[in-house]
């Protein structure tokens, strides 16, 4: 028998609006909550406009502009928000969930904890989310990579997935972790040094990593990071299956040295257009999701007895940005925790 859920997403950014509208494309019953009207007029009317690698779409799917809109209860929830606005919409979806609802956080960090108090840890489904996508507009939607999800279980038997795989993998290639707390960890090191180091000096990937003293910063923020990592007993499996960070760290000779640069430049080269998220969203006059990401690791760091100064002073230069008290320049880059 088909697996026919009700599905909601929560967030009508560039992740979710992409996510729902391939979902619903597909044939599945699908509503999109979005935070503008704008966005769910056009979502109900001509449809949302999806581009990229996957082709060129516009895709009629049903919307809403608030939860309090839904009707009826929910087999699958994708809360697609900013990762401080999770914890909110959780709640809020409550009265929606049924007993064996699956809800995923679709958050870039860590927030499978703070999900999980909300609705429960045999609700709760961590995604990896691989693939690249950027909003250009009210329902104007990029998908600029062809990556992955990756999802499992904070409890329970993997394996029960199979059906949620299945259905994910209408919108990207979709695999289940028997560790998912090692595979959200994994990216956040990765997210930890792209975003905030370009939001303190407001440049894209390409043009910092060129720049030695970023790469000195960004391998600082990864050993910092692994410090943590082996204080919690946690295998943290290589990003994306390539950047293993135990061998990147590995050995303390000038080779070992020119290696890791060397590595971490032709990341630089290889993304150089990336724009930190952090960044697009301090240009907005946005808050930003730094507690999800270096936060993350210095309050581990600090809850386990292993110092992170590198990641402390990022949250708290990126906090006063966000205050309007430090200005976004190069300079930061040679702050004097850094050296």
């Amino acid at each position: 028998m088909a697996y026919t859920p009700r599905i909601v997403v929560v967030g009508a950014g560039a992740i979710g609006g992409i996510t729902a509208a391939f979902l619903k494309q597909a044939g599945h019953d699908v509503t999109l909550v979005c935070k503008h009207q704008e966005i769910a007029t056009l979502a109900n009317g001509r449809g949302l406009h999806v581009k990229g690698v996957r082709g060129d779409h516009v895709i009629p799917v049903p919307s809403v502009t608030t939860i309090e809109e839904l009707t009826g209860s929910f087999d699958v929830v994708l809360i697609a928000t900013k990762a401080y606005d999770m914890p909110l919409s959780a709640r809020k979806l409550l009265a929606y969930l049924k007993d064996d609802s699956l809800v995923l956080s679709m958050q870039n960090g860590i927030c499978t904890d703070a999900l999980a108090e909300v609705v429960g840890a045999k609700r709760t489904v961590g995604c990896v989310v691989g693939y690249g996508a950027t909003m250009q507009g009210a329902a104007e939607l990029e998908m600029t990579s062809v990556g992955t999800f990756t999802i499992g279980r904070l409890e329970g038997d993997a394996t029960s997935l199979s059906p949620l795989c299945e259905l994910l993998s209408h919108v990207v290639e979709t695999s289940i972790s028997n560790d998912i707390y090692a595979d959200l960890y994994s990216k956040l090191i990765v997210n930890s040094c792209i975003t905030s180091l370009g939001a303190i000096c407001g440049l894209r990937l390409g043009e910092m990593l060129k720049r030695k003293q970023a790469r000195r910063v960004f391998l600082s923020i990864i050993a910092e990071g692994m410090a943590v990592a082996r204080a919690m007993n946690l295998t943290v499996p290589p990003y994306g299956g390539r950047l293993d960070y135990d061998k990147l760290l590995h050995g303390n000779g000038l080779l070992d040295r020119l290696r890791r640069h060397a590595t971490i430049f032709v990341v630089g080269l290889k993304y150089k257009n990336l724009k930190s998220s952090s960044l697009q969203s301090l240009e907005r006059g946005r808050p930003t999701e730094i507690d999800y990401f270096n936060g993350y690791i210095a309050q581990k760091g600090e809850t386990l007895g292993v110092a992170c100064p590198v990641n402390l002073r990022l949250t708290a230069m990126v906090k006063e940005i966000e205050a309007g008290q430090r200005r976004i320049e190069v300079k930061n880059l040679y702050d004097s925790a850094f050296r």
